[in-house]
């Protein structure tokens, strides 16, 4: 039988676009995220779009992103931003909170915050 994967394991769809929609409420709200907020557009929605469809693909789910984009190259496509520790921290505070709402076991989330903790780290662009 095959292992399921996390984003079947978090719920599939629903979950992860929660958790999307958590995180940029999240980001919005919490004066600790404003230097990463500052990096987006005054509307989310787009970029709620394109981190739903990331993170279902990344997660193991429906590739969206890829269908509708193409390859990812995430650290390309973040490049125009300064990204430093600090915008690291804001981003996964920001993911932290939001997977701490979300119902799971303790064995999915700790395999991605380290995932995630992974990922943002490679982001980063600047000193």
């Amino acid at each position: 039988m095959a292992e399921l994967s996390a984003y079947e394991l978090l719920g599939g769809e629903a979950v992860v676009r929660q958790l999307v929609d958590r995180f940029y409420e999240i980001m919005a709200s919490d004066p600790r995220a404003a230097h990463i907020r500052e990096m987006h557009p005054a509307d989310l929605t787009s970029s709620r779009d394109k981190l739903f469809m990331f993170l279902s693909g990344w997660l193991g789910g429906p590739d969206l992103f890829v269908q509708k984009h193409g390859h990812p190259m995430l650290r390309a496509r973040h490049l125009p931003f300064a990204v430093d520790e600090a915008a690291r921290d804001q981003w996964m505070l920001c993911m932290l909170q939001a997977m701490a709402e979300i119902p799971m076991e303790d064995a999915l989330r700790e395999r991605l915050e380290v995932s995630f903790w992974r990922t943002a780290d490679f982001m980063r662009n600047r000193e």
